[in-house]
């Protein structure tokens, strides 16, 4: 049995090589499983005017197809994280896949719309408990430097490109198949995964959190997110002044206050705040949060112009995104997983974000007749080189250093992150596209002979507006990784920025125990 440095010798730099083949077996099926979670984001968009139409679905309900998901997602990520500390992380793993795939058969079968809300929310419920234990695992299985670079530049990749990916199948198999195979398509996914990780994940000992469940916590934070949520999602289509969707944020501000309140209280708190009052992990949550925003709103206008303006099919349009995802898969496993043990990470982060936001700025270019291969391919392999270099540090970063029984806590609030990010994204920039669109057509509709062309020139101006919003969103979260991530490089012995801690330091936290359980 070997220890971990708090309790006894320290382990040796490399594990045995069963141990390390284990550990990239087990690689494979976290890796498929984060890509079926954040696939499932967009490749349902593609599908839903085919279901709403199949199903009778009402204009004013096809909003919750997506709402019910992000809902139960971002409402319970927390809680999920918690579980994977509590119950472990493998069994919450295997869990969250198998009920993910049972909810993604009932949406495949849905026959009337309440079937599909019920089974909408359900992945979502299961894709909360499925997505901080898979981070985490990689945080506890992964402790070697070198290794960690690696598994995080592959989890980077598929975090950052994997909703590309569904736009691609969904335009596939919505426009060859059914919509419901957008759904069925995850069982597959689900079983070889969850099979896969029975067998092969061996979880250290150890770390486990066997703390009571902070059950106010879980209440004041699943409310509070719901709320927020739900906030940005209705803002979009009733905009920012309606009554109910400023009592979703007056209401979500007074409960997570209260959550924070108790938090700094209780005995055992369900999200421990020396988790992010981190200035390396706040500054990790904050800069990815905020990219979040830019990168669901481009996908929303891109798909858009792609298919309204320039006539693209549904698969078509999937694979004009396919720049991207072969940037962001170069971006984070030549360059974030190749540099991440030789440079901070900041200087990761912070020049990738500055480099998405070039690409970005490209697209504000954008015009009825752009050319796809002189504007849109460029900017969006210099969006993936970007995101994909600054996303695979930042996950890593996000757990390391982190106690490992805080690690699917840990993990959560990097998901957290990312899906509050998300809906913020698509409400705030759509919201920004559609007053923009509007002021247009009021400008330039006296004299104008073609109505179609002028539609088309008013979407597009739209988009251009929000995509300038974008580019600066993207300067923010380059400027915040530049200042408060300040850590050296994972393994260094540079001084980190919490503390007295050093690289190597952050580094040994992490080893843990390696006897399966």
């Amino acid at each position: 049995m070997t220890w971990s440095p708090a309790v006894g010798t320290p382990l040796p730099k490399t594990a045995s090589p069963e141990g390390d083949a284990r550990r990239w077996k087990a690689l494979v099926f976290i890796a498929l499983a984060q890509l079926m979670v954040v696939l499932d984001a967009t490749i349902v968009n593609i599908a839903l005017p085919a279901a709403q139409t199949d199903l009778g679905i009402s204009d004013g309900n096809k909003q919750w197809v997506i709402t019910a998901y992000a809902l139960a997602f971002g409402g319970l990520l927390l809680f999920g994280g918690r579980i994977a500390d509590l119950w472990g992380r493998k069994r919450t793993f295997v869990t969250g896949l198998l009920g993910f795939a049972l909810a993604s058969a009932l949406g495949g079968a849905a026959q009337n719309e309440a079937m599909m809300f019920g089974a909408r929310a359900l992945q979502g419920v299961f894709g909360a408990l499925l997505a901080p234990a898979a981070l985490s695992l990689l945080a506890v299985m992964f402790t070697d430097a070198k290794e960690r670079a690696k598994a995080f530049g592959i989890y980077g990749a598929i975090a950052g490109g994997g909703g590309a990916v569904g736009l691609i199948l969904g335009g596939f198999l919505t426009e060859y198949l059914n919509w419901r195979w957008t759904f069925f398509v995850n069982i597959p996914f689900a079983i070889i995964a969850a099979a896969g990780a029975y067998f092969v994940i061996r979880e250290p000992a150890g770390a486990r959190n066997r703390s009571p469940l902070d059950i106010p916590g879980v209440v004041l934070s699943t409310l509070g997110l719901v709320a927020l949520v739900y906030g940005f999602t209705r803002a979009e289509s009733a905009g920012w002044s309606d009554a109910l969707t400023v009592g979703m944020f007056v209401g979500s501000a007074v409960l997570l206050i209260a959550f924070v309140a108790v938090e700094a209280r209780v005995k055992h708190p369900l999200l421990p705040l020396r988790v992010v009052a981190d200035r390396n992990r706040g500054g990790v949550y904050a800069s990815l949060g905020l990219a979040v925003i830019a990168m669901f709103g481009l996908f929303l206008f891109l798909t858009y112009y792609l298919q309204v303006v320039k006539g693209f099919s549904p698969v078509k349009t999937g694979f004009a995104f396919l720049p991207m995802i072969a940037g962001m898969i170069t971006g984070s496993t030549q360059i974030g997983a190749r540099l991440m043990t030789r440079v901070p990470p900041r200087l990761l982060m912070g020049p990738g974000f500055v480099l998405a936001a070039l690409g970005m700025g490209l697209l504000t270019q954008l015009s009825v007749d752009s050319s796809y291969a002189g504007l849109i391919l460029p900017a969006q392999l210099l969006l993936g080189l970007g995101m994909g270099t600054a996303f695979m540090p930042a996950m890593s970063l996000a757990t390391i250093g982190v106690e490992a029984r805080d690690a699917g806590v840990a993990s959560a609030m990097v998901n957290t992150s990312q899906q509050v990010g998300g809906a913020i994204g698509t409400a705030l920039l759509n919201t920004i596209a559609a007053s923009a669109t509007t002021a247009y057509l009021v400008d330039h509709a006296r004299g104008a002979t073609n109505q179609q062309l002028l539609q088309a020139q008013a979407m597009v101006s739209g988009y251009t507006h929000a995509i300038w919003w974008a580019v600066g969103i993207l300067v923010v979260s380059a400027t915040i990784a530049f200042t408060l991530i300040t850590t050296g490089v994972p393994g260094g012995g540079q001084a980190a920025a919490s503390g007295d801690t050093t690289g190597e330091d952050l580094e040994d936290e992490l080893r843990v125990p390696v006897v399966a359980h």
